[in-house]
């Protein structure tokens, strides 16, 4: 591994296991370069060093066809492309540091997104985003490969965004965003998919990060080793909402209904076993906010000053990943993840006598129970399968009541039931030249409450006239 930008060349070489360290790099952005005989160079620019904070990297570099013994071929690898290896088009890999440079991102990866091509959002005092003209919930996220809730807060029943994003990006690693022609991994999605990965903790020193943004919050986070010689470690953060914060000091923020919200995110890499290695990983998200009718300003738009209304909403993720490597040339993943994510509304109406009377009650939740194994099998430099299975169930609960110029409660809606989601895929990439890479697969999925089916074929032809993948 080289250091391209330094004055004079630095460079290091791998541990047996891959890992590798580079102390001294200087503060600022670099590029850095990497080769092995037997492999297709990689080059990442823009590696962003700071004072005081390590740099980790997950480098991952494709079989060559050709074997050299004392030449080695580098090549320049678009950083933008997907890390998923079978994502052929409208595919873009962002890692934290884009998340935190893009104009108008606040530290939040959706509002990101809208900068690339074909997206947009919906309102910019949310962070719904349309991919090509689809609606927001067409938008499918995931977490180290299994599909969540909305990781927003204030979020409501069906949708997928929000005011305040509840993912902390200091947590994320370079994920994925697909906008259309996904690979046959990925199912129930239609708009676009948000696959997210999550950093391990600094598996060598202790590292304590505190931080202060408009909206992502107060944050202190914690990070460091387990156990040294086994690989494990923790990660940990916890965000509050700074609007709270500065109301509670006396400052004026434009508006009497204070946002109030906090998460809570950790990744911890367990010990290094025969049976394989174990990650546990989870997130967590409050928030609150509520409108006085008698508090608000005629010049206050967020309410109205003849209505009290009570917004809560909750979101919960604890999942555990599995990782085996059975050969030289296969792995199994497993991952279970139990989530949650729910909503309540209550408005009220403030009458002529000033009396108080409550028309409209609303209380979303769904629970989610979820296990994903994967199975990837690389048969040669040419050839790689991947299979698995996707099992779901969920757990609705949707209850709305009002009466509005009603003497008496109306029940609109009110469901309490479970719904069954299997999903079964497989899917290949086959290199038939380095310029040429064929991504075929297919997807199915069964629905249990209504016993519907359906599969989805799908094929992605690759061609790259400077013979570079994934460029």
């Amino acid at each position: 591994m080289e250091l391209l930008d330094a004055p004079e060349a630095t460079g290091t070489v791998t541990e047996p296991d891959g890992s590798f360290a580079l102390p001294g790099m200087p503060v600022g952005r670099q590029t850095l370069r990497f080769s092995y005989i037997g492999y297709e160079g990689v080059t990442i620019p823009n590696v962003v060093v700071t004072a005081g904070k390590e740099v980790f990297l997950e480098v991952k570099m494709a079989e060559s066809f050709t074997q050299l013994n004392e030449v080695v071929v580098t090549a320049q690898v678009d950083k933008d492309k997907a890390g998923n290896e079978l994502a052929t088009v409208s595919a873009r890999q962002f890692s934290l540091e884009e998340v935190t440079r893009y104009s108008g991102a606040r530290n939040d990866a959706s509002r990101m997104a809208a900068n690339f091509a074909g997206v947009n959002i919906a309102d910019d005092s949310r962070n719904d985003i349309v991919v090509r003209g689809n609606s927001p919930t067409g938008l499918l996220w995931r977490i180290e490969g299994v599909a969540i809730p909305n990781p927003n807060h204030y979020s409501t029943l069906g949708s997928t965004g929000g005011p305040v994003s509840a993912l902390n990006t200091n947590l994320l690693k370079n994920s994925d965003f697909l906008t259309s022609a996904f690979p046959a991994e990925y199912g129930n999605a239609l708009s676009g998919v948000f696959d997210i990965q999550l950093r391990s903790g600094n598996k060598e020193n202790h590292e304590y990060t505190f931080q202060l943004a408009a909206f992502s919050g107060l944050e202190a986070m914690a990070e460091g080793p387990i156990n040294r010689e086994k690989g494990s470690s923790y990660l940990v953060s916890y965000r509050h909402s700074f609007a709270e914060l500065a109301v509670e000091a006396g400052m004026n923020i434009g508006t009497t209904a204070t946002p109030k919200y906090k998460d809570l995110s950790f990744k911890v890499d367990l010990p290094k076993t025969k049976f394989g290695n174990f990650s546990l990983f989870g997130i967590g998200g409050l928030s609150t906010i509520d409108f006085i009718g008698k508090d608000l300003s005629a010049e206050d738009f967020y309410g109205e000053t003849d209505q009290n209304s009570y917004v809560t909403s909750q979101v919960g993720i604890l999942g555990l990943t599995h990782r085996l490597l059975l050969n030289e040339t296969t792995y199994l993943r497993t991952t279970i993840v139990a989530s949650n994510s729910g909503n309540t509304y209550n408005e009220e109406r403030v009458l002529e006598d000033q009396s108080i009377r409550r028309h409209l009650e609303v209380d979303d939740a769904v629970n989610r129970y979820t296990i994903s194994s994967l199975l990837n099998k690389k048969f040669n430099a040419r050839h790689t399968l991947r299979t698995g299975v996707i099992g779901e169930v969920f757990n609705v609960k949707n209850s709305v009541r009002d009466r509005e110029a009603r003497p008496d409660w109306v029940t609109l809606r009110d469901f309490d039931g479970n719904l069954g989601l299997l999903q079964a895929y497989v899917q290949s990439q086959y290199r038939l030249s380095e310029k040429f890479t064929l991504n075929s697969g297919l997807h199915g999925q069964y629905l249990i409450f209504n016993e519907t089916w359906a599969v989805e074929p799908r094929l992605a032809p690759q061609f790259s006239p400077d013979g570079k993948p994934n460029s």
